[in-house]
């Protein structure tokens, strides 16, 4: 979400002492996290890994979200700006957490045309994500595929730092032949380098 109309310090305590905990306690929620953008500006990211998507349809999940929501909720994310919410099943490499100890996290989110798939998760899966796990300073290379959302395909990227992005070594490994040709085709891509909140 964006959230420049909201003062960070209110942003902050709202999603430090409220938000955070309100998804930590819900059976279910296997990891939470939360991520600032480092450019464009007041990006913020939550992401969950969750035991299943029945758990959104959960009593406890609904006791807390929608019209349950507190007033705080409600009016800190009434400032905000939703840029996209994502609910989809890890594909790559399996059923693999969000690892600890994460100083930054690369978030990128595309569609593709359906006949251009197959050859795009065979490149996902057997050169792209496996060349840039094995980048020095990359923790974790997710990949995500999700029904009904404005975006298919998500990749959650965990570094030590945003700036392992920057390096040569990633860019060597995203910069292949069969990249080149895959790239040109994404659509609709959401791209944002995140760091941990202060």
């Amino acid at each position: 979400m964006e959230y420049s109309a909201v003062e960070d310090a209110e942003f902050n305590r709202w999603y430090n002492t409220e938000h955070l905990p309100e998804r930590q306690r819900i059976p279910g929620f296997l990891t939470c996290e939360r991520w600032i953008s480092i450019a464009p500006d007041k990006l913020s990211i939550g992401s969950y890994d969750l035991e299943s998507p029945d758990v959104l349809q959960s009593e406890p999940y609904l006791a807390v979200a929608f019209e349950n929501a507190t007033p705080w909720t409600k009016k800190v994310t009434g400032m905000c700006t939703r840029i996209l919410r994502v609910i989809s099943e890890q594909r790559t490499p399996g059923n693999v957490l969000a690892p600890s100890g994460a100083g930054g996290l690369l978030f990128s989110a595309l569609n593709i045309a359906p006949e251009l798939e197959p050859e795009f998760e065979e490149w996902c899966d057997t050169e792209h994500l496996p060349a840039l796990a094995g980048v020095s300073g990359v923790l974790a290379a997710r990949r995500f595929v999700g029904e009904g959302a404005s975006h298919r395909h998500v990749f959650l990227y965990h570094l030590t730092s945003p700036e392992v992005v920057q390096g040569g070594a990633w860019k060597t490994a995203a910069r292949t032949p069969w990249s080149e040709r895959i790239v040109p085709q994404y659509r609709d891509r959401v791209r944002i380098v995140c760091r941990r909140p202060d």
